[in-house]
C-alpha cells in the first residue's frame, strides 16, 4: 500500500464529509454536503490517501481524515492564534498503521510555519490524544434547576440589578455579539466568534429543543449581560411545570448583571428545569444561590490543548506578574523544536497590558516539566504546585512558587464552542 499525505482537493472533500459521517456516526450530518464537509476549506486539510485504491467516483481513496480550522482563542487576556482540530478518523482497515500520528507530525510542523503556536480540539477519545501530547484545558460545569429553587441570595454590595428583556435573534444578536467581545477580552479559552462560529454553535438551529431566543441585561444600547436560551414543553415529567429551559451561552460583565438573568430565567413559572451544560469551571452560581446543591452540578471535560511552538506560546500569553525564569521542555517526540531550555522574561505595565520575552538559553533550569505538562498549566487547568505535587514538576520551592506567579490566569479555562 503506498499512502500519500496531503491536502485534498475540492473535488475531493465531499470524501472528507462521508469519513466525518462514518466515523462520527451522523453527528456533522450524514452524506457528502454535511458539516464536516461544508465547514472547511481544502488547504485547512491534511489527509491520508492510498493511491493503490479509488473511491466510487474514481478518485484517490481517502483513507484518514483531518482538519485544522483557522481560530483566534484567548490566552489571559490576549489573542492567540489557534488550530482547532476537528474530523479526525481513518476507516477500520486502516488503523493501527501509524497514520493519525504522521498526519499530527506533519500538522504540528505546518501549523509552526502558519505562526499557530496552539492546537485545540474536542476529544472523542482521550487516550487517542494525549499520547500526542494534548492535555486538558478545561471542563465544562453543569447546571440542572428547578425555577423554584432558583433562590438569590442578598448581595447588596453587588449593586442594583438591570433590568431583563427579551428580544428577538435579529434585534439582540449584534448587542450579543459586542458584550461577548468584551466578555472574553480578559478570559482563556475562549474563541473568537466569527458570525459562522455563532451560527453553528449558539444559534445552531436544534429543533427538539424548542426555539431561540436572547435575553439582555440592561438596555439593548449598553447590555451588560446576555442570554441565548431555548424553550420547550413535554421535556420535565411534572403536572404543573413541565417545560425546559436549555441555555445556550451566557455572558456578563459585572455580578449584579449575572444575577439579574438567573432571576429572569426563574420567573418562568412553567419551567420545571433550567439546563446548563457549557458554564466555566469559574462561574459564580454557586455563591449567589440560597441552596447551591440544587443546581446538582457535574462537571464534564471539555476541550484539549496542545503546544505547538512553546517559545512562540509563551511569548504571546498574557501575564500578571513581572519574572525572569529559565523553563526547560523535554520529552516533545513530534515537535522536537520545542525541546530545551528557554528563559521567560515578563513585564506587566502600570494599565495591565503585559509582555513576555522568550529566549533559548544555556542556563541551568529553573523548572522542569513535559510538553504536556506545559499545556495544562498553560491555560491555568492547574497550576504548578498542584502539578510539583503530583512529581510532574521539578523545581526547589521558590522557583515553582515564581513559576505559578508567572503562569497564573485570572480566569479558569473555557471553550463554551465545539468544532
Amino acid at each position: 500500500m503506498k499512502v500519500d499525505i496531503r491536502s485534498a482537493t475540492d473535488a475531493e472533500i465531499g470524501q472528507l464529509g462521508l469519513m466525518g459521517s462514518y466515523s462520527y456516526g451522523g453527528a456533522f450530518g450524514d452524506g457528502e454536503n454535511n458539516a464536516a464537509a461544508t465547514g472547511v476549506k481544502p488547504e485547512w486539510t491534511l489527509c491520508a490517501f492510498d493511491t493503490d485504491a479509488t473511491h466510487s467516483n474514481g478518485q484517490p481513496l481517502m483513507v484518514t481524515s483531518f482538519s485544522a480550522l483557522p481560530f483566534t482563542t484567548r490566552v489571559n487576556g490576549n489573542a492567540m492564534a489557534m488550530a482547532g482540530i476537528s474530523t479526525v478518523g481513518t476507516r477500520p482497515d486502516y488503523r493501527r498503521q501509524g497514520l493519525v500520528r504522521k498526519i499530527m507530525t506533519q500538522a504540528l510542523a505546518d501549523q509552526r510555519d502558519r505562526g499557530q503556536s496552539l492546537a485545540g480540539l474536542w476529544a472523542s477519545q482521550a487516550a487517542i490524544y494525549q499520547r500526542y501530547g494534548f492535555a486538558p484545558a478545561g471542563m465544562n460545569r453543569c447546571y440542572a434547576i428547578d425555577t423554584q429553587d432558583i433562590n438569590l441570595l442578598d448581595m447588596p454590595e453587588v449593586g442594583e440589578e438591570p433590568k431583563v428583556v427579551r428580544c428577538s435573534i435579529d434585534q439582540g444578536f449584534e448587542p450579543a455579539r459586542e458584550l461577548y467581545k468584551r466578555f472574553i477580552s480578559q478570559r482563556t479559552g475562549y474563541l473568537h466568534r466569527g458570525k459562522t462560529l455563532w451560527m453553528n454553535n449558539v444559534l445552531a438551529d436544534k429543533a427538539d429543543d424548542g426555539p431561540l431566543y436572547i435575553a439582555l441585561a440592561g438596555s439593548l444600547e449598553e447590555p451588560r449581560g446576555y442570554v441565548v436560551y431555548s424553550l420547550r414543553a413535554g421535556k420535565v415529567v411534572h403536572k404543573s411545570r413541565p417545560q425546559e429551559i436549555k441555555i445556550r451561552d451566557l455572558a456578563w460583565l459585572d455580578l449584579a448583571a449575572y444575577r439579574s438573568m438567573w432571576r429572569y430565567l426563574g420567573s418562568h413559572d412553567l419551567v420545571g428545569r433550567v439546563a446548563w451544560g457549557n458554564a466555566p469551571m469559574d462561574d459564580p452560581a454557586a455563591v449567589c444561590l440560597v441552596e447551591p446543591r440544587l443546581l446538582h452540578t457535574r462537571d464534564e471535560e471539555g476541550s484539549w490543548w496542545r503546544i505547538v511552538d512553546v517559545s512562540r506560546a509563551l511569548a504571546q500569553r498574557g501575564y500578571q506578574h513581572d519574572e525572569d525564569l529559565v523553563v526547560q521542555i523535554s520529552g516533545d517526540d513530534l515537535a522536537d523544536w520545542n525541546n530545551g531550555c528557554w528563559r521567560v522574561r515578563s513585564q506587566v505595565a502600570a494599565d495591565g497590558t503585559s509582555a513576555a520575552q522568550v529566549t533559548a538559553s544555556t542556563q541551568s533550569p529553573d523548572v522542569a516539566l513535559s510538553i504536556r505538562s506545559m499545556a495544562v498549566l498553560f491555560g491555568g487547568m492547574y497550576n504548578a504546585r498542584q502539578l510539583t505535587s503530583w512529581g510532574l514538576l521539578a523545581g526547589d520551592a521558590d522557583n515553582i512558587r515564581r513559576f505559578d506567579a508567572l503562569m497564573a490566569t485570572q480566569h479558569a479555562p473555557h471553550c463554551p464552542d465545539h468544532y
